[in-house]
């Protein structure tokens, strides 16, 4: 058998994963002579913490043995296995990154907004921030914002910000039409 590729390895680490209630963000293989390495992104709504993260990798370690050992897949003269989570330059894309990052920093284009709350059908987002004449609130679907990446931020966010932010997408959205009703 050849080494497995990233979906035969995604079907295959995905109940381990699952049972830890953490997606599966990204799967990077690298066949490389004596080591190969196998690097898997995880994720949840809680962000995984090290010992969680070391759980998962003895579990998965296990696995690739067991299954290497029955010849359903081969690593070669030997792998690497490293858990990670995403880091803060992986584009937001899914409803749950949208939601994993409320309260952080986005660009929309040329603009820099604060990550609200999704909808009920996750299909929406709620961006505010504060400026000289007020709040403002925007509701974008999240399919045409998917690919914003979350902004450093060296200082503490404004508290009116982080206050918006926190509201329920109902409020904001309500908010919104009624800014929209004063122009």
């Amino acid at each position: 058998m050849a080494f497995p590729t990233n979906d035969e390895l995604e079907q295959l680490i995905s109940p381990v994963v699952a049972a830890y209630a953490m997606d599966i963000e990204n799967i990077r293989t690298v066949k490389a002579g004596k080591k190969s390495q196998v690097v898997i992104a995880l994720d949840s709504d809680t962000h995984p913490t090290l010992d969680e993260l070391e759980e998962v990798s003895n579990e998965l370690s296990a696995l690739f043995d067991d299954t290497e050992s029955r010849g359903e897949v081969n690593f070669g003269a030997g792998y690497t296995l490293e858990l990670t989570t995403p880091g803060v330059d992986m584009p937001l894309t899914a409803p749950r990154h949208f939601r994993r990052n409320r309260g952080r920093l986005v660009k929309v284009g040329d603009e820099a907004w604060r990550m609200g709350p999704l909808d009920d059908a996750e299909e929406n987002v709620a961006l505010v921030r504060t400026t000289k004449k007020g709040e403002e609130i925007r509701v974008a679907p999240v399919s045409e914002i998917a690919g914003v990446v979350v902004e450093i931020e060296f200082n503490a966010p404004p508290a009116a910000e982080v206050e918006l932010a926190d509201q329920a997408f109902a409020e904001l959205d309500a908010a919104k039409a009624e800014q929209e009703g004063n122009k």
